[in-house]
């Protein structure tokens, strides 16, 4: 539907590469299936392996993004086909009447054509034009082309009218936008063969796209690859040869020469083309297309981008930038106006590097089995090589393996690797973690890397005082320092030292550019910066460039350079993001856990929703704060800046009412009955006891934590254990240890914040989400406490929401991914609804009682 209705709509990014497919996919049906009869097999469209590899290299920013691959788009597309062909079988009609019903545009019989080609005898006006138009397909399948005028005798009849103004309604669609076509039909002369000279070929040539958009076939002269002439281009090899230092400050060479389809042009060639002024020149026995202006600010741009190299350098990052076509020269006009014309690659020493970067499977296997205790899964060992890579060449490197596949044992192997490589010379390595995962890091650098020294840089190990002033005797023969995000700021040595690596865990901390954390991790001094996240934080723009501005400082220019080229990619009308995704792609290595070319043998995840009805006293309570936001909303200003704030509060106690009235309330009551969400649970929690079975229960409120473990407590008949922000961090791997050893602990109650990331769980197989956060990614992440590796057991995920309330009203935009969808993945879904018009808004938050209050 998007391919072939929704032509000329203006979508956003992510509907518009979907509409481009499926676009792609029709423009190749029409190719094979022109003027098809009812019941006509018109084939099936194929997708070339290039052409595939480039569609997902162009993935926009979005949802899902990950997911894109060739093979993925290879079975979309086929799909597609098949959906294609079950709607044109319903149909009963031909193929030209079934695509015209959708965009005219798609017309095949009937269609006009417009020929340009050479005419080399004729020195003033070397080429020739004529206007055609397709009657019917030969018996071999090929349009059979009748000269435009001959239209006029064969409609010649009133009764034939029509059918001669449907035909050329392309011809003046297109003659609206071209003054010269305009006057060609007002003259007649498009019903007449014409001579043009080079000038008008080159106006003819930048009106394709007017053209084509109208409906008209174009066809070029014979030779001319992909219906152009070749076009000179400004060609520069960046990187041939080994640069002098490391790292993405290190030098490489940067070398300009124009070429013509690979050919270098001689000084004298040079000189005729940027003199020729009509468009098309005549060079080595075939037309040329050239725009002298063009062509000579592109020359300039570059070879004052070759100056800058040879007199202060040419440094990796700004390199890698000008391959993945972003602009380290004059700025974005001149870069916009001169890109088609310019042309960076790389020499050998930087392909080569690049390609280890991209495809790191074919990178020379490492030896860390001396060091590292166990053995390391085939994808995992690829992770290594690839890290190993990427800080010995002194560059940032971002390993966002999905949840539960591993981070953690390939970094240590790394760290392993490198202390072998510095032959018992002292330097450390720094990581940083959330303080939660803490002693989760101790525990598994003791269970696969024994020898591997380690000291823990917090106040729950190391006294405040001591810890601020740390003799640096305490760090002699420390392989690796572990310490929080909030020690970054009150710890000054952490600053000040040079380290080997330096690494954050949870990465997605640092999302803020503008945070102290962040500002603070971006001072550290180190070799190379390794970032750990399971979160696909490449998706959000402006996380992605805080991540990289700490990986590789100046790869993605600065924040505000940034800004200017993205928005210049939105503009691009083909392949929008593929300079983007080309720049960072080589920094990035994500491996999902559902890709069985990855991993084969986790067991299977189920999501299900468990609905829960309010009670009598939810129903009474939650009816009383939205009139209670309609009183205050009509109060307030929509400019007011307590409306915000208001709404805020108001969301907050519509999800406590959703959960118990006494969370609300304050009254420490907690009656079953009087939540359903308690009655929901207490289901769930029989069925599991009843197997035996253990469950981890997130919410993101921690007062209610204590009151959950208390009410599980009485279904299963003895206690559980306990996590939220306020325990203590020397007690949170002891939990863990509990719960993962000790069948005599049959749930565990976490905070969604405190719990939600880093810990292994795998000794439940079964998830309960009691409140939401409007934000899958997170809900995901504390899903993969226990859907990880080590995981025997299916795990089954149960999400509670409340029907009638903005609970089910939340899910439905999630689950939809439309409206909302964007910004609630992004965990903004709050500060949207604080944004939307008072009616819009009481609309998403009014009850439905008549669903509220129905038997679940």
């Amino acid at each position: 539907h998007l391919g072939a209705a929704e032509a000329g709509h203006a979508l956003p990014p992510a509907l518009g590469y979907w509409r481009d497919f499926g676009a792609r996919y029709v423009a190749a049906l029409c190719t094979l299936g022109s003027g098809a009869a009812e019941g006509t097999d018109v084939g099936t469209p194929v997708l070339e392996g290039e052409a595939a590899e480039s569609i997902a290299a162009a993935v926009p920013p979005m949802a899902g993004a990950e997911y894109v691959t060739a093979g993925r788009l290879s079975v979309l597309w086929l799909e597609i086909d098949e959906a294609f062909r079950a709607s044109f079988s319903a149909s009963k009609v031909g193929l030209e009447a079934y695509l015209r019903k959708r965009n005219p545009a798609w017309n095949v019989v009937g269609r006009v054509h417009f020929h340009l080609a050479e005419n080399r005898k004729d020195a003033q006006k070397p080429f020739a034009f004529l206007a055609t138009y397709t009657t019917r397909l030969s018996a071999q399948g090929k349009p059979q082309h009748v000269h435009l005028g001959k239209a006029l005798e064969e409609y010649a009849g009133a009764a034939q009218r029509e059918q001669l103004l449907s035909l050329l309604v392309p011809v003046q669609r297109a003659a609206a936008d071209c003054a010269w076509l305009a006057a060609m039909v007002e003259a007649g002369e498009i019903f007449h063969a014409l001579r043009f000279t080079a000038a008008q070929a080159r106006r003819f040539l930048a009106d394709v796209p007017r053209l084509e958009a109208a409906g008209v076939v174009v066809r070029m002269p014979a030779g001319w690859s992909r219906g152009r002439p070749p076009r000179p281009h400004v060609t520069a090899r960046v990187g041939e040869a080994a640069p002098a230092g490391v790292g993405v400050d290190a030098i490489l060479d940067f070398a300009v020469h124009v070429t013509l389809e690979g050919e270098r042009l001689t000084a004298e060639e040079l000189r005729a083309l940027l003199a020729e002024t009509s468009g098309l020149a005549l060079l080595r026995g075939r037309w040329v297309e050239v725009d002298h202006e063009r062509l000579g600010e592109t020359i300039a741009r570059l070879k004052a981008i070759e100056k800058h190299a040879k007199e202060r350098g040419l440094s990796f990052a700004e390199a890698a930038r000008l391959l993945a076509g972003a602009d380290v020269g004059e700025g974005d006009a001149a870069e916009e106006k001169t890109r088609d014309w310019a042309e960076v690659v790389a020499g050998d020493w930087m392909s080569g590097i690049l390609r280890g970067l991209r495809g790191p499977d074919g990178l020379a296997a490492v030896d860390v089995s001396r060091d590292v205790v166990g053995t390391l899964r085939p994808y995992q060992a690829v992770g290594v090589r690839w890290l190993h890579l990427l800080s010995g060449l002194g560059l940032g490197a971002c390993l966002a393996d999905d949840m539960g596949l591993g981070k953690t044992l390939q970094l240590i192997a790394l760290l392993c690797l490198r202390r072998r490589e510095r032959l018992g010379k002292a330097s450390a390595s720094l990581l940083v973690a959330p303080a939660s995962l803490l002693s989760n890091w101790t525990a598994e650098l003791e269970k696969f890397a024994p020898t591997l020294r380690s000291l823990v840089a917090h106040v729950s190990v190391i006294p405040g005082p001591e810890l601020a002033e740390l003799p640096p005797a305490r760090l002699e023969g420390v392989d690796l320092v572990i310490t929080s995000y909030g020690h970054l700021r009150t710890v000054p040595w952490l600053a000040t030292r040079a380290w080997d690596l330096a690494v954050l865990d949870e990465a997605q901390a640092i999302k803020n550019a503008g945070a102290r954390q962040t500002k603070a991790a971006k001072a550290l001094k180190a070799k190379a910066r390794i970032a750990l996240t399971g979160t696909p934080i490449e998706n959000r723009l402006g996380d992605l460039w805080s991540l990289f501005d700490f990986l590789n400082p100046g790869l993605l220019g600065s924040q505000k350079q940034f800004g200017s080229f993205v928005k210049r990619l939105g503009k691009r009308e083909h392949d929008a993001y593929a300079p983007l995704r080309t720049l960072v792609k080589p920094y990035i290595l994500r491996r999902l856990k559902t890709d069985t070319s990855v991993i084969s043998d986790l067991p299977e995840k189920t999501e299900v929703h468990a609905w829960c009805a309010l009670s009598r006293k939810q129903l009474a309570l939650y009816q009383e704060a939205v009139e209670a936001l309609a009183t205050a909303l009509d109060e307030l200003d929509r400019n007011d800046i307590r409306r915000r704030g208001i709404v805020l509060s108001s969301l907050m106690r519509l999800k406590q009412i959703c959960n118990h009235p006494s969370q609300w309330v304050g009254d420490g009551a907690w009656a079953e009955a009087d939540s359903g969400k308690w009655a929901r649970l207490r289901e769930i929690a029989e069925t599991i006891a009843s197997r035996q079975e253990k469950v981890l229960v997130f919410t993101q409120f921690r007062e209610v934590t204590d009151p959950l473990a208390s009410f599980l407590g009485s279904v299963f008949g003895r206690p559980g254990l306990v996590l939220h922000g306020g325990t203590p961090v020397g007690k949170r791997r002891e939990l863990v240890t509990r719960f993962q050893e000790d069948d005599a602990s049959p749930f565990f109650v976490l905070s969604l914040k405190a719990g939600g990331s880093g810990l292994n769980l795998t000794a439940a197989s079964h998830v309960v989400h009691f409140d939401r956060w409007w934000n899958p990614a997170v809900e995901n992440q504390a899903t993969d406490r226990a859907f990880r590796i080590g995981q025997k057991n299916n795990v089954l995920v149960h999400k509670f929401v409340c029907r009638g309330t903005v609970e089910e009203k939340i899910d439905a935009l999630i689950s939809a991914k439309r409206g909302l969808a964007s910004d609630v993945l992004e965990g903004g879904a709050d500060v949207l609804l604080t944004e939307m018009a008072d009616d819009e808004l009481l609309r998403l938050v009014a009850l439905d009682v008549s669903r509220a209050a129905a038997e679940v």
